[in-house]
């Protein structure tokens, strides 16, 4: 239950004391932005069974009939409507509201935070709402200026290249030193910059002397393939050469390790 209160009501969203580095104005606008929801948009539902009047009328989300004395949620704020305990929940995440507390807007119920997200956004980094006249918005998100950083290394990352990773943003740095897969075929790291193929969750620089046939050294890019053992081959033909050869290797190995030594 207190995890679902932080969830849907974060405090950063309405007391400034959750908030230690913003500046004064930012803090003025919170403040502001927190009165103004508690006057017009916050409520508690009420559990109770459904009145004779309001039998046989629809569940608010749901549509389905509600009759006298089923279990229903009322919201004062929203009229003479009810509805199914477990339908009472936010519109947008459609978790059920810890305690029944709900946000109004335009005729829909919502948790605290994305309530509040209608109006203002949320930083990806520090979860605080969003105040300043400038953020920065990358891959559907957004940050203050100042926390849009190197996941790793802290680095600012604004006007700088970068590279998505786990959702936050890497500098290409950090991206080549510890996370670029190696290219199963010469060996080195893929850079951010370098382009790649994946086949069978194995990686390749995309270049034509990497992604290219294990046998007789064709070029792939968008060229039918067979993967086999992590090798690539552009034909069946090209594979069974392949495993003829080795074959052949081996015999020979075996034929030499077995022949009699002249000493013996």
């Amino acid at each position: 239950r207190a995890r679902a209160l932080l969830q849907q009501l974060p405090p950063q969203d309405c007391d400034e004391r959750f908030c230690p580095d913003l500046a004064e104005e930012e803090r003025r606008q919170l403040r502001a932005f927190s009165a103004r929801r508690r006057q017009e948009a916050l409520g508690q539902g009420l559990a109770c069974p459904v009145p004779g009047p309001c039998h046989g009328c629809p569940c608010r989300k749901c549509g389905r009939r509600l009759n006298k004395g089923d279990p229903g949620i009322s919201a004062s704020r929203l009229g003479d409507q009810f509805w199914h305990p477990s339908c009472f929940s936010c519109h947008f995440c459609h978790q059920q509201l810890v305690d029944l507390i709900y946000f109004q807007q335009d005729g829909r119920i919502y948790c605290g935070r994305h309530h509040a997200e209608l109006f203002r956004p949320r930083c990806a980094s520090c979860d605080q709402l969003i105040f300043m006249e400038e953020c920065i918005e990358a891959e559907g998100r957004r940050w203050h200026l100042e926390h849009f950083c190197c996941l790793e290394c802290d680095e600012p990352l604004r006007g700088q290249r970068y590279v998505m990773r786990s959702g936050r943003p890497c500098c290409r740095g950090c991206f080549e030193s510890l996370f670029a897969e190696p290219c199963q075929a010469c060996g080195d790291p893929i850079g951010a910059d370098g382009e790649e193929v994946t086949h069978q969750g194995l990686h390749w620089h995309a270049r034509a002397a990497c992604f290219c046939c294990s046998l007789c050294r064709k070029p792939l890019r968008g060229q039918p393939l067979t993967c086999r053992r992590g090798r690539l081959f552009c034909s069946d033909t090209c594979s069974r050469g392949q495993d003829a050869s080795s074959t052949a290797s081996d015999s020979s190995d075996s034929a030499f390790a077995s022949a009699p030594s002249p000493d013996s």
